[in-house]
């Protein structure tokens, strides 16, 4: 698995650099493309970032004589999913769709190539996330352009105050927001010392929550536990691995874990974790920062203690989840030159920070100079700094569900929810840990032949 991983992250560095060297050239605009525009994208769990964002795109409808209409999808239900796929069959629908994570795999043949528009961008701002060629250039061409919103990451978002009160366990001083931080201190932060202060917040009325059902933060809050101890369910050369001491030691972990868990959790959705840490039942959840913007809104008390902070370390090192997000044109656009056009716009860097303000640092830009230079996160409050950890600051390595499968698979290794049914057949079901892998590998089997 070490192996595998040096080679994996050497892949995507290299993958990166090489999409500077691929597509530097000047920037040519393509035309004032007049006409209509309309733009499906996910519908921004922060309160108030989905009417920047369309504002945004009609001011610059506005200014090029096309009138861009933007339509907010939720996640919730998987309908951002659905919707995707009954415009592909039907060849209809909007002309640029939102593209989180593994869409541009799945759609990757009905997405309009965009080599012209990421060559534009990385000339003019710099190279990309290292993730984003390795997720979006497929098939010998850019298939989707990074999304001026929505990329996010999955750290821990804990109650300060549950922890201090009822674990002894200071994860301020442990993740400051700052760089001083002691290896030592976070290195005891391990999934065994998560289990203890579980359960004493369980015990205290205040449990851990996270859904354990096939969403998107089911998930991939399941895939960076499963990656932290070397658990994986196909390889990197496509065998299938789920049958391993591996994911047998995720298995029991997670039997002792969810003893600390809501009941709920395996029928909880993608906004049921938010809702949970808001209300101030919950100590801890892994999610982006909207929980703690909506506290800000609805719960102030909450949100004066939350803190965003790394991840848990397994045996094999310490991961958090990550979802980058692009947009990508069909391939049955009427106005495909305005589509490419409105691209390039949302990519510069005045509009990339405007929501990553309006999103109160919950978006997190694919394009690395635009990243690099923002310090909104270490200017969080309440409390102040909260959200500096929220950009991976430590030795944590970023994984997604279905990882280390090439897209094609893993795209459908998380549509499919394989990790979190195989962990609720255990923990819920009552299955033994050989019949609920042996139910893994037989609908992994399907996906291969598919």
């Amino acid at each position: 698995m070490a192996k595998r991983e040096r080679s994996r992250r050497h892949f995507l560095m290299a993958a990166g650099a090489a999409g500077v060297a691929t597509f530097a050239m000047p920037y040519i605009k393509t035309a004032r493309s007049a006409g209509k525009l309309l733009l499906g994208t996910w519908d921004h769990w922060v309160p108030g970032a989905n009417e920047v964002l369309r504002k945004v795109c009609e001011d610059w409808g506005s200014a090029n004589g096309v009138e861009v209409t933007v339509d907010f999808i939720t996640s919730v239900g998987n309908k951002l999913l659905l919707t995707a796929q009954a415009e592909s069959r039907a060849k209809t629908g909007h002309d640029i769709y939102v593209q989180p994570l593994w869409f541009p795999s799945m759609f990757r043949h009905r997405l309009e190539p965009v080599d012209d528009v990421v060559g534009d961008i990385i000339a003019e701002y710099g190279a990309l996330h290292p993730s984003a060629k390795f997720l979006a250039y497929l098939d010998d061409a850019w298939r989707a352009a990074p999304a001026p919103a929505g990329s996010l990451n999955y750290a821990s978002v804990s109650r300060l105050d549950l922890y201090e009160a009822h674990a002894g366990v200071d994860l301020k001083t442990i993740f400051p927001a700052s760089e001083a931080r002691d290896p030592a201190l976070v290195d005891s932060w391990t999934y065994d010392a998560f289990l203890a202060a579980a359960e004493k917040l369980h015990a205290a009325g205040k449990s851990f929550g996270a859904p354990i059902a096939p969403t998107p933060d089911g998930n991939q809050w399941l895939a960076a536990l499963f990656a932290a101890y070397g658990a994986e369910v196909v390889s990197e050369s496509v065998e299938i691995t789920v049958d391993s001491d591996e994911t047998r030691t995720v298995l029991e972990y997670l039997s002792r874990l969810t003893q600390y868990m809501p009941n709920s959790v395996y029928a909880w959705d993608d906004a049921s974790n938010n809702r949970w840490l808001i209300s101030g039942e919950g100590s801890t959840i892994f999610n982006p920062p909207s929980a703690w913007a909506v506290a800000n809104r609805d719960n102030p008390d909450v949100a004066k203690h939350v803190w965003h902070h790394d991840t848990p370390r397994g045996s094999k090192g310490r991961f958090r989840a990550d979802s980058p997000f692009f947009w990508g044109i069909w391939d049955f656009s009427e106005n495909i030159s305005a589509a490419k056009d409105l691209l390039r716009y949302v990519a510069r860097r005045d509009v990339v920070d405007t929501l990553v303000s309006a999103s109160k640092g919950f978006d997190i830009p694919l394009i690395i100079s635009h990243y690099q230079s923002n310090d909104l996160w270490a200017k969080s409050e309440p409390p102040h700094g909260v959200l500096y950890n929220y950009p991976i600051r430590g030795d944590e390595q970023p994984v997604a569900a279905g990882y280390p499968a090439p897209p094609e698979y893993a795209a459908q290794i998380m549509a499919q929810g394989i990790i979190p049914n195989l962990v609720a057949r255990v923990t819920q079901g009552g299955d033994s840990f050989d019949d609920a892998i042996s139910w893994a590998e037989n609908e992994l089997e399907g996906i291969m032949r598919g």
